[in-house]
Parts: structure tokens; C-alpha cells; sequence
């Protein structure tokens, strides 16, 4: 009788980390205050003021936001938290800064709560290719996270890994 093909990837206590599990659905904003600003250049107070008053926050309900300037404009502080103190209202999440910078503190919020019962003294492979934008700094985030509880940390597909972690 033929020998059965038993799968071992399957019946091993290797676990399978997918970031791209983690991704959190919603739209994503690159908000530009350049076009508020006089000439894209100088910040009027009044004036920027006066932008913030009218706008319609309630576009950005749910959404995750980046707040940026796209000139060389030096930007007071206040400006992005006035922003802010609107935005708070309706979205999601606001960062300053771009939209790598935002997926950065998604997941860094995300592998934060993790719970690491799953990973305890067993091999972990982090699956390396994603269809979503996964920033590469989720990963070293996530291995931070795991490494003190796993016994193996490994990256790539169960077909073909490359070994990052062994604990000694």
C-alpha cells in the first residue's frame, strides 16, 4: 500500500504570524495644509484659523489621518493640534506626518495588545508577503514583542524560512 502524504507543516506546533491579519480597514487621509497656508509657504494666523472654523470635518468620520504640509513651510506646533482638536472628533486616528508613518502607529498600537499565550515556547514564523501596506518597521516591532516568550523566530513561508531567532 502507498505511503500517505502526510502533511507536517500542518501538524507541527509552528504558529503563523501574518501581520497582514492585523491590518484594521478604513480609509486612509493625506491631509496637506499647504493649501491653507498663504502662498503654500507663510502660516496666517487669522486666516488658518478662519480654514479650520469652516471645513467640513465630518468627511474624515472613521478614517485614519495623516496631517502634512507639502512645501518647505516651517509649521508651528499649535497648527497640526488645532487640526487635531477637530479631526479627534470624527476620525479614527491622526498622526503628523505620512501615511508609512500612520501604519507604523496602527500596528505599533495593534502588536502593543497582542497577547503573547500563542507564541510561549513555540516556533513562530512571520509570513513575509502581504497584498496590504504592512510598514516594514510592524515587523521588527512585532519581533520585539514575541522574541522573549518564543522558542524559534523565523521569516518567509512554511515551504522556505530564514531563521532570525533560536533561544539558546
Amino acid at each position: 500500500m502507498a505511503d500517505e502524504i502526510v502533511n507536517r507543516v500542518a501538524n507541527s506546533k509552528l504558529v503563523t504570524f501574518d501581520l497582514e491579519d492585523y491590518y484594521v480597514e478604513g480609509e486612509r487621509v493625506l491631509f496637506d495644509i499647504s493649501d491653507w497656508l498663504y502662498e503654500g509657504l507663510l502660516l496666517k494666523e487669522k486666516d488658518f484659523r478662519e480654514h479650520v472654523k469652516n471645513h467640513d470635518w465630518t468627511q474624515y468620520n472613521e478614517a485614519y489621518v495623516a496631517l502634512y504640509c507639502a512645501t518647505d513651510a516651517i509649521i508651528p506646533s499649535w497648527a497640526y493640534l488645532l487640526i487635531s482638536t477637530e479631526l479627534n472628533q470624527f476620525a479614527k486616528k491622526v498622526v503628523i506626518g505620512n501615511l508609512e508613518l500612520l501604519e507604523t502607529v496602527i500596528f505599533s498600537e495593534i502588536i502593543n495588545t497582542l497577547s503573547l499565550d500563542t507564541f510561549k515556547n513555540k516556533p513562530v514564523i512571520i509570513k513575509g508577503c502581504s497584498s496590504k501596506p504592512i510598514p516594514e518597521s510592524a515587523y521588527p516591532l512585532l519581533i520585539s514583542k514575541i522574541q522573549p516568550v518564543v522558542k524559534s523566530i523565523m521569516y518567509g513561508e512554511a515551504c522556505s524560512t530564514v531563521p532570525l531567532f533560536k533561544k539558546k
